[in-house]
């Protein structure tokens, strides 16, 4: 009987030691998702989900015209170093087209999709769909900080296939240049068919850049010029000239912006001249914007800003032998916001918010039989949060 029960004292002593044998030999077997020599690349890689959430109500020359919850942007964002030398960027924005474009063939909803690659402290070369460097505030603020854009910024392509060299000169200030395809998608996607205009070849954007630092770094500069083929002997020139000045409490940025294009690619006029007229994008506009951002810190928690901007529209051409004038409209805009910042840990405010924009036409577009346009405004109400929410 002792030695019965000598053995049962052995094996239940024994026993659990051999359990836990099993389960760590299980563990030492088991494949992660991520492969554990892959996983020190975590560590120099964000995941980061850009929102610009809200409840709006919208107007039309004070008509209310309802209400409701909408994601202004969400944007998906992947971006790291997989090497010391090489870093990539994807990001994806959910509320644009999901339809891949003739020209590029990227989804349009695309912004990112490049690797950058660091030759040394002072030459970095870029290579994929990545943004046109083409200088001004406004565009180089991330997308969803901006409650409404003007008029050149919004409808252009600003995301653009091909490649680019940046390099940094001084402490402060670099110099960047680009060649990309001009747009995303073909000529006859965008124009239809104008009269003697013949589609490039190839149809390609270059673009120039310098960012600087001035006065104690009180003062940045985002200028660019870019030229665009848009078709044969048919090009758009474009320069933005963008600086802003940063306090303690106090910043301002302004940006100048002019688009001169022989063939309508911004499309503003295009658009509001109706078929019956011209049945086809017109030639010889011009687009130029004065755009202020002014903010103010009340406190960490508390910030106030006031964004301000005018939008001229002009059709140059002498196609119609009615025009009086070649300025067609004016656009006045200003976006008043209220900012709360309630943690200090989370990259993440809540606002409240008034957009408004008076749209003024000149006499020709008034007066002008097809066309009778007529002034009018729009506004919007809104309140939600914004965040660069970093997930990884």
């Amino acid at each position: 009987m002792r030695i019965v029960a000598l053995l049962l004292l052995f094996s239940l002593c024994i026993g659990p030691t051999y359990a836990q044998t099993r389960q760590d030999e299980a563990l030492s077997t088991y494949t992660p998702i991520i492969p554990t020599d892959k996983q020190k690349l975590l560590k120099n890689m964000d995941v980061i989900a850009n929102m610009n959430y809200n409840f709006r109500s919208d107007f039309r020359d004070g008509e209310f015209l309802g209400s409701k919850f909408r994601f202004e942007q969400f944007r998906l964002e992947f971006k790291g170093m997989v090497s010391d030398k090489v870093f990539f960027r994807f990001r994806h924005r959910y509320t644009s087209t999901f339809e891949p474009q003739s020209v590029d063939k990227i989804i349009k909803g695309v912004d990112f999709a490049y690797l950058r690659f660091d030759l040394n402290d002072k030459w970095q070369i870029t290579a994929g769909k990545t943004f046109a460097d083409w200088g001004g505030w406004e565009f180089d603020i991330n997308p969803i900080e901006i409650y409404e854009y003007s008029d050149i910024i919004e409808q252009a392509d600003n995301f653009l296939s091909g490649v680019g060299v940046y390099h940094q000169l001084t402490d402060n200030h670099g110099l960047s240049f680009q060649v990309l395809d001009s747009r995303t998608s073909t000529f006859e996607d965008i124009y239809d068919s104008i009269p003697n205009v013949e589609p490039s070849k190839m149809p390609l954007a270059l673009v120039f850049n310098w960012r600087g630092k001035l006065f104690g770094e009180k003062v940045t500069t985002l200028w660019s010029y870019s030229l665009f083929t848009e078709a044969k002997d048919a090009f758009k020139n474009y320069i933005a000239l963008g600086q802003q000045y940063k306090g303690d409490k106090l910043s301002i940025a302004y940006d100048y912006k002019i688009s001169d294009e022989s063939v309508d690619r911004t499309g503003i006029i295009s658009d509001e001249i109706p078929d019956n007229l011209y049945n086809y994008a017109v030639r010889n506009t011009q687009y130029q914007s004065h755009w202020t951002r002014t903010t103010y810190k009340i406190n960490e928690k508390w910030h106030v800003s006031l964004d301000a901007f005018v939008d001229f529209a002009y059709w140059k051409d002498d196609l119609d032998p009615l025009k009086t004038g070649d300025l067609f409209r004016t656009v006045y805009s200003y976006v008043p916001t209220v900012e709360y910042f309630p943690w200090d840990d989370v990259n993440l405010k809540f606002f409240a918010g008034y957009v408004g924009r008076h749209y003024k036409y000149s006499d020709y577009a008034k007066n002008r039989t097809g066309l009778n346009k007529q002034d009018y405004n729009t506004s919007r109400i809104m309140i939600g949060f914004i965040s660069p929410l970093t997930i990884l």
